[in-house]
């Protein structure tokens, strides 16, 4: 049975944690690749301006160029209206059939509203997720996740970098150097097209 890891993610932008994160999840649960997926239209981040979505998509493509066991799909990018978990999941299926088993990669924080998806319980009875923690994160699954839920979690604790996306984009704002957390690709692309220079500190 081929293994499918779904990196799902913002990604404004891409840093050294989401690269680090992926290499040692897939290396972890023998994932045969791990398919970034940017989101398009992200019903979590309504109430927060996010980069355009071509922008986005770029940089993943350029951070992923040279890891052979990582692609990209635009397939958020192309739907219309609110990007939902379970339907890019179906589609991952009508891809690379029903029998693949695909295992959908997020932070612990996001899993601990995992609840309050659309579809909870269709979407976790067609996937296995991975809850990725950050240094210091504590997440005990037995007492913040739904009993039906927590066999299909499972809680990766060995991420190595804690970078976020908006201490990028603050530091980027402030004009700060972020060239350590950041691939060398994805930092000239974002000085290129002029990103964040004036990102909100709220």
């Amino acid at each position: 049975m081929k293994r499918i890891g779904i990196m799902g993610g913002t990604f404004d932008p891409i840093h050294f944690g989401h690269l680090v994160t992926a290499e040692k999840v897939q290396a972890a649960f023998s994932l045969d690749e791990v398919v970034f997926v940017p989101s398009g239209n992200p019903p979590h981040k309504k109430h927060r301006r996010v980069t355009e979505a071509a922008h986005r998509l770029a940089m993943v493509k350029l951070a992923v160029a040279d890891h052979p066991g990582f692609s990209v799909s635009s397939v958020e990018i192309e739907r219309k209206g609110y990007s939902y978990a379970l339907d890019t999941v179906d589609e991952f299926h009508r891809i690379y059939g029903t029998d693949t088993a695909l295992f959908f990669i997020t932070g612990a924080d996001a899993i601990l509203e995992i609840a309050t998806w659309h579809k909870a319980d269709e979407l976790m009875a067609k996937c296995e997720f991975i809850a990725a923690t950050r240094p210091g994160y504590h997440f005990d699954e037995e007492h913040v996740l739904p009993v039906a839920y927590q066999d299909r979690v499972h809680v990766f604790r060995e991420t190595a970098l804690a970078i976020s996306s908006s201490q990028i984009r603050r530091l980027l704002g402030d004009g700060a150097d972020v060239s350590k957390m950041i691939p060398k690709s994805v930092n000239h692309y974002i000085k290129t097209h002029g990103l964040y220079e004036k990102e909100s500190h709220d």
